[in-house]
């Protein structure tokens, strides 16, 4: 597959997986009566992901996420040098899918980027008001975890075409874990979106929603091809 289509598909999975994550957290966590709440919303990403790996896995492989595409890389699974451009179009499927998602949910009325627009953050701006130490601590480990498990799912040794759903299933357990910390990253790509239309806080906090997820995820990568060995 070439690499214009690959990139293609990592652009319309994270545009998928940011639209549908943070989408359900605008648009319907805490809509009167009836809202999804926080397993509303750890399910919709745990869903959106679930749902592009069996439709652009055999594509691109969808990693859909900058610390994903790191972590394979540490772990061995994929090369460097597509490890820039896949992050590229990550980030431009998520600033896309959250274009679409202000321009949807400006439409109502009341409206107003400062109530958050699913940004992620620390402090003050955490949901839980959880510090930098404990939302650094948290997005380090769950995306350590994510790595992990994503190894382990897609590993030869193990019978082939059910990954997607241990993948999918983690990231709603990581989202029910972690939302209250962090309003859960674990995807600088998703982290980015947002913090572009709030500005202000969400960009000055943004640095470590990159820092955290791609150390965690290289580190998932490394630990898990340490632990398993080589495929045969």
């Amino acid at each position: 597959m070439s690499l214009s289509r690959r990139l293609t598909a990592e652009f319309i999975g994270t545009f998928w997986l940011v639209l549908g994550g943070t989408g359900t957290a605008v648009l319907a966590a805490g809509f009167p009566k009836v809202g999804v709440g926080l397993l509303g919303v750890a399910l919709a990403f745990g869903l959106t992901l679930l749902t592009m790996a069996y439709a652009i896995g055999h594509i691109s492989g969808c990693h859909i996420n900058p610390a994903v595409t790191v972590g394979l890389f540490s772990g061995g699974k994929f090369p460097g040098s597509e490890v820039v451009p896949y992050i590229v179009a990550q980030v431009i499927g998520a600033i896309v899918a959250s274009t679409v998602l202000y321009i949807i949910a400006s439409g109502a009325e009341g409206f107003s980027l400062s109530a958050g627009f699913a940004a992620n953050g620390y402090g003050e701006h955490s949901p839980g008001g959880y510090p930098l130490s404990s939302a650094l601590v948290c997005e380090v480990v769950m995306t350590f975890i994510f790595l992990f498990v994503i190894m382990g799912a897609l590993d030869k040794r193990v019978p082939a075409g059910f990954a997607p759903i241990p993948i999918g299933l983690v990231l709603t357990l990581i989202h029910l874990i972690s939302i209250p910390v962090t309003n859960t990253s674990v995807n600088p790509a998703r982290s980015t979106g947002p913090a572009l239309f709030v500005g202000g806080w969400a960009l000055e906090q943004l640095w470590l929603f990159w820092v955290a997820p791609l150390v965690g995820g290289a580190l998932g990568g490394f630990a898990y091809r340490a632990l398993a060995g080589e495929e045969e």
